[in-house]
């Protein structure tokens, strides 16, 4: 199962730090999140890019975890040749994680159009 399949994200920049918001579709997921979208599995998914450290904020409320990755942007906006040096499109990359199955949810997905 993505993480695609459970939750959506966007992201910010400052600088050369980068931060990436994973908010579950549904709250009841959010412990799952938890458990499973640590900030060493993020670090380990961005190993090519995240030279600094990832830091995970949790929001129980709204059901989301906070990202921060720092000297994660090539230099930062400013100083970086990269094509996304804002890094948008680390919210998708991250979606892209891979997941345990969680039963109801693959189920869901199945009947799926």
């Amino acid at each position: 199962m993505k993480l695609r399949d459970i939750a959506h994200s966007r992201t910010g920049d400052k600088g050369n730090t980068s931060n990436i918001s994973v908010i579950a579709f549904d709250k009841s997921h959010y412990d799952f999140l938890r458990q499973h979208v640590t900030a060493g599995r993020v670090r380990a998914h961005f190993a090519e890019i995240a030279k600094g450290e990832v830091t995970r904020y949790e929001l129980p409320m709204i059901g989301a975890l906070n990202f921060v990755l720092t000297n994660a942007l090539g230099g930062g906006v400013t100083r970086s040749l990269a094509l996304d040096a804002h890094g948008k499109g680390l919210s998708s990359a991250l979606l892209d994680m891979e997941l345990p199955d969680m039963p109801d949810i693959v189920k869901t997905l199945q009947l799926a159009p």
